[in-house]
């Protein structure tokens, strides 16, 4: 259609975006047209998300504003983003557990009766029908949301979204939880938004979206739009290249390490729980392996199931050549440690002192008898303060008061204390600062140049470049492909995490 013969449904103008010194958005400015589907690609950390809560005013902008049809307007809030008509079909489901399907669909909108403050639940669940019937999802919608799997609840959120009637959609990687059927029938909804007028941003990491779905295609990379072009005039290869082109970080250098030892952790044809399908890699002692790729291609739950927090359906671990039984504290006692993605929900107790976490997973190391000695265990705990460079007043602060790398600190130090030779880093950088970073980099470079083993996901990829020996990468929870040290560069792992040859 001829976008130049009139005004976008919302225009974003030259939107600036901080967080506590950091620059989120740099002037970035997005048209969003009637009838069109505009991509908007970029590595994690790109400013995707941050623009599309900017869009849907749960963000305010620093600098910047909005035009809707070339007229200004304010977006302070959702409510009034919601006034002009934008829907978000989030990443991150934004259901509630314990109401059920029509309740979550139409929360804060829900059609009331003739008399004031009743909810008028038949007519809420016949158009909650309707809308289901759209996405072509059998399901009652009395059901509750928490019983409800992956799949399924972002089909909830995709109909949530619809419901709203939106003259502009945002989708942040719908597809990612969705199986073939499922991406199918949500592309005929698309189509069929389309040809109504709807104006849709559609985030996504997958190139067969970008070439199948998109208008226009825009490019973040550090918080700046470095291209807008249409989608039919770009290559996946000019693509990838606009998204990597950037100045890279360089403050930690890995050091050169000598040749690795024997293999101590593999995978055989794993699959789990969690989703991941036929996964097999191999780490060796001395070494540092990267698992690389997108949000949804199944990085965190190769760990899971290494570690036995996923059960096993087929396949094996085995940790020097020996079958892990699939639980937890067989995996540590022979020697596994995980440093979980969430510290906070996983890996820490935060109601607990900084001693307490750094002891709890080496308590039957250190008190082989059985009988704790407190003022052993202050000492250890104080030792292991001291070595991880934790910034506390003590073993007996709590730790919930510790900033996020040191909080991230005492996850890494408990399984020190344990005694730990092969460990599961599932980002471990993520949220703290470079100073911090450097910290846990050298602390990794110390434990592999020991002998132990290090298996690093990192949605980083600059890091995975620099940190890393050789990197598996996976896509749609298997693997992709490995990609050895000589060519481990960002180009290569988003190639492969994308299925771009």
């Amino acid at each position: 259609m001829n976008h130049v013969a009139q005004a976008p449904l919302l225009s974003l103008k030259g939107i600036t975006k901080r967080f506590t010194g950091v620059l989120a958005l740099d002037q970035v400015s997005i048209d969003l047209h009637g009838g069109e589907v505009h991509m908007l690609m970029g590595e994690n950390g790109a400013g995707k998300s941050t623009l599309m809560k900017v869009l849907c005013g749960a963000y305010q902008p620093d600098e910047g504003h909005f035009e809707s049809e070339g007229r200004p307007v304010q977006v302070r809030s959702t409510a009034d983003a919601q006034r002009l008509g934008v829907a978000v079909i989030f990443q991150e489901y934004s259901l509630v557990p314990h109401l059920n399907i029509a309740h979550n669909i139409y929360l804060g909108r829900e059609p009331r009766r003739r008399v004031p403050g009743l909810i008028d639940h038949g007519r809420m669940h016949r158009e909650a029908r309707s809308v289901l019937d759209r996405l072509g999802l059998d399901i009652d919608t009395h059901r509750v949301v928490e019983g409800l799997g992956v799949a399924q609840q972002q089909m909830i959120e995709i109909a949530k979204a619809l419901s709203q009637h939106a003259r502009i959609l945002v989708l942040d990687e719908p597809t990612a939880a969705l199986s073939e059927r499922e991406t199918e029938r949500l592309f005929e909804v698309i189509a069929d938004l389309k040809r109504e007028g709807v104006a849709m941003a559609y985030i996504s990491h997958r190139m067969a979206e970008v070439f199948s779905l998109g208008d226009r295609v825009t490019v973040l990379r550090d918080g700046k739009r470095v291209a807008t072009m249409p989608a039919g005039q770009a290559s996946a290869d000019e693509l990838v290249t606009l998204m990597v082109g950037r100045k890279v970080d360089m403050s930690y250098h890995r050091g050169e390490r000598p040749a690795c030892g024997p293999c101590v952790l593999e995978l055989r044809g794993a699959s789990s729980t969690g989703g991941i399908r036929d996964v097999s890699l191999k780490v060796h002692a001395g070494e540092i392996v990267g698992l690389a790729g997108l949000v949804g291609s199944g990085r965190t739950e190769v760990a899971r199931a290494i570690f036995g927090a996923d059960a096993l359906t087929a396949g094996e671990v085995l940790v020097h050549g020996e079958r892990l039984k699939g639980r937890p504290t067989d995996s540590r006692s022979k020697g596994l440690g995980l440093i979980p993605e969430s510290r906070k929900q996983q890996g820490l107790a935060l109601a607990r002192t900084v001693g307490d976490n750094l002891l709890i997973s080496g308590l039957r190391k250190l008190f082989a008898s059985g009988l704790y000695r407190p003022r052993q265990a202050l000492a250890h705990a104080s030792s292991m303060v001291s070595t991880m460079r934790i910034a506390t007043r003590g073993p007996r602060q709590l730790s919930r008061h510790l900033s996020g790398g040191n909080q991230q600190k005492i996850v890494i130090g408990k399984w020190l204390l344990a005694g730990t030779r092969i460990y599961l880093f599932d980002e471990p950088t993520r949220g703290i600062d470079v100073g911090a970073k450097e910290e846990i980099f050298r602390l990794i470079d110390k434990l592999v140049n020991d002998g132990c083993a290090v298996l690093m996901i990192s949605s980083e990829l600059g890091e995975v470049v620099r940190v890393c020996d050789r990197a598996y990468v996976m896509k749609e929870k298997r693997v992709a492909g490995v990609v050895a040290r000589a060519d481990l560069d960002e180009t290569n792992l988003l190639r492969l995490a994308m299925h771009h040859e």
